[in-house]
């Protein structure tokens, strides 16, 4: 296998995701400039979903339109667009209008909508793209689509996003000349620390990161030694095809080379290796796991983790961030296909899950909120629900692409898909009800 190849692999995975990612962890630094505050979020969570309109077309283009679609084409302008609106959102991001008498950021939410769709669209175009590289390299992309929630979070660490530290502010009641008195009470404030840098430098290096993963793309098309990883033996650059029997037969072969030759057909789905019933089964997986790790539970990171403490939240959310490229790590090398232990992780996963959705429901005085263990506790649920998950998705990846190009187009639509039920479920409960109740990180005190 090509050392390049799964670099140029990882650095385009990184470009998935990276942007809004790296808006969500930004947020702390933007929210006290802007007029929409802290219902930023429930905003961007509409706009994503809105933004699904991407995927749903071409993946409408490839069931009646197939081939149609120049899906080369739709990744350069996608990715040429998220580098555009990031690069824009340094300028612009603090720029109100005034709509229907109220201010509005309404250059952050048009950015936003151009940068959901990029990233949206990046789930049924960039993971059938991998269809023209050896199954190796479908794993090398997952760690790369990994790293675009990693790196963000690691450099907003570094910039110093969120930091709290609560100032005492003693405040005197009653005062009389006696001082005696005098009624004393003591209450502490929440102040945010200055960041080290400015949210104009993380935006263009947003851009920069979406530059990176434009010019792996490039050479992942054009360069010589890529064309080499080609599992159908062709070139990109004009050499003469072999001829389309041998190279279905060659493709079959690298492809599952575990699969019998003689297996019979149990379904018209790709290959026929899964009964409809199997393939029911990997996507309803498929969508739940995504639900969960894309929407569900980050969506109450902060009501699990901030009552533990500001250091417990940023923790939790480097190291769950980093379980996930670890995840697609440990698929290069067991890559195990068995659906029985998909779902048995599956289990496992949501059930940690569920406890992490139990200590944000019972935010701000959660079991163990004044013992260290409850901290370390919450961290290691953290890594090990996005460890499990992220490992079953990889491993989902893996089986559909040996099922062929079309399998992969559907694999992209059911993440959006269950992107879509999770936010549905959630925005009500977290942005209209407000079922879940943060506290006051400086003076919340419980039983």
């Amino acid at each position: 296998m090509s050392l390049l190849t799964h670099l140029l692999a990882c650095l385009f995975g990184i470009g998935s995701w990276v942007s809004i990612n790296g808006l969500w962890v930004e947020l702390p630094l933007i929210v006290p400039h802007i007029p929409e505050g802290w219902y930023l979020p429930s905003y961007l969570s509409v706009l994503i979903q809105m933004a699904n309109v991407g995927p749903l077309f071409v993946t409408l283009m490839h069931r009646f339109r197939p081939g149609a679609l120049n899906e080369v084409a739709v990744i350069y302008v996608i990715i040429g667009l998220g580098t555009v609106a990031s690069f824009l959102l340094g300028f612009f991001w603090r720029e109100t209008v005034v709509v229907a008498g109220v201010p509005r950021s309404v250059a952050l939410l048009v950015l936003t909508f151009f940068l959901s769709g990029v990233d949206c669209t990046s789930s049924v175009t960039f993971l059938p793209f991998m269809m023209r590289l050896k199954p190796q390299y479908l794993t090398t992309y997952y760690i790369g689509e990994g790293v675009s929630g990693l790196l963000p979070a690691l450099v907003a660490l570094f910039q110093g996003v969120g930091v709290v530290h609560c100032i005492n502010s003693t405040q005197s009641l009653n005062h009389t000349l006696n001082t005696s008195n005098s009624a004393l009470t003591y209450n502490f404030q929440a102040q945010y620390q200055p960041a080290n840098f400015s949210a104009e430098v993380f935006f263009f290096f947003l851009s920069a990161m979406m530059l990176v993963c434009l010019v792996a793309f490039l050479l992942l098309n054009y360069h010589p030694s890529v064309a080499r990883e080609h599992p159908s033996g062709r070139y990109i650059n004009g050499v003469k095809e072999k001829s389309q029997d041998r190279r279905r037969a060659e493709q079959r072969f690298v492809m599952d080379p575990y699969r019998p030759a003689n297996q019979k057909y149990r379904s018209s789905f790709g290959t026929g290796s899964y009964s409809w019933m199997q393939v029911f089964y990997i996507f309803v997986i498929l969508a739940w796991t995504n639900a969960l790790t894309n929407v569900v539970l980050p969506s109450v990171q902060s009501y699990s983790c901030m009552p533990y403490g500001n250091h417990v939240y940023h923790l939790s959310a480097t190291m769950a961030a980093l379980s996930n490229p670890l995840a697609c790590s440990i698929a290069m090398f067991f890559p195990i296909r068995s659906l029985l232990l998909m779902g048995a992780l599956t289990v496992i996963g949501s059930g940690v899950g569920a406890y992490i959705m139990a200590m944000a429901v019972l935010s701000p005085c959660p079991l163990l909120v004044d013992e260290t263990s409850g901290g370390v506790i919450i961290v290691m649920a953290w890594i090990l629900f996005i460890l499990t998950l992220s490992y079953v998705k990889v491993i989902i990846g893996v089986i559909l692409r040996d099922e062929g190009h079309s399998a992969l187009v559907w694999c992209g639509a059911v993440v959006q898909l269950g992107s879509l039920l999770g936010a549905v479920t959630m925005f009500p409960l977290v942005s209209v009800y407000s079922y879940f109740s943060s506290g006051d990180p400086c003076n919340t005190k419980c039983p």
